[in-house]
């Protein structure tokens, strides 16, 4: 049995995002992944080694003004280093963001995470899911709740707390990180049989 090793490389500015992160990583961990959770605004040499020794990496970051936040972006700008080397060539990636709004912007967070994936030659995994909170008889405690296919997205008040991230949500960052642990024991196994 392979053991994926997944880093969630993150930035939290009120501490909601890291409930999302924490969450991803629970989901991978019970897929039987090794996690790492990696703060990049106080990102060390050797956290970047983990994250060059992943197999995934798992982007997240607030949605700020239509984007991701500024130290998400420092974090982007600096993995260039890893760009020149191919370090992250062929690494599976994907990414989740937080925003006060049920919209926000956040797709463009989650694009803009693909690009970044894009650009280091990485496969993006995407959330898996079909759409909750749809239809007449749906409600907002259904997983994917709002209904975002390229990552897993939540909506927390602006005025509440990282205890108010709302569950459905966590629910979804969890199974985004079962399936990108999943997905990594795949290609995995794939390498070694190639």
């Amino acid at each position: 049995m392979t053991t994926p090793v997944v880093a969630i490389a993150y930035h939290s500015g009120y501490g909601h995002t890291a409930v999302i992160a924490e969450a991803v990583r629970d989901g991978a961990a019970d897929a039987g992944a090794t996690v790492h959770l990696i703060k990049v605004d106080g990102i060390t040499d050797a956290e970047w080694e983990l994250l060059d020794a992943s197999d995934a990496i798992v982007f997240g970051s607030p949605t700020y003004m239509g984007t991701a936040s500024g130290a998400f972006h420092q974090f982007a700008e600096a993995s260039s280093k890893r760009w020149f080397a191919d370090a992250w060539l062929d690494k599976l990636a994907a990414g989740f963001t937080n925003s006060g709004s049920k919209s926000g912007d956040k797709l463009h967070t989650l694009q803009f995470f693909q690009t970044l994936a894009g650009q280091h030659g990485m496969t993006w995994v995407n959330l898996g899911l079909k759409p909750g909170w749809n239809s007449s008889t749906a409600s907002e405690n259904d997983i994917n709740r709002l209904g975002f296919f390229s990552g897993a997205a939540a909506q927390t008040p602006s005025d509440l707390g990282p205890e108010a991230v709302h569950k459905a949500d966590v629910a979804t960052a969890e199974h985004l990180g079962r399936r990108v642990a999943e997905t990594a024991r795949v290609f995995a196994l794939g390498k070694a049989a190639a």
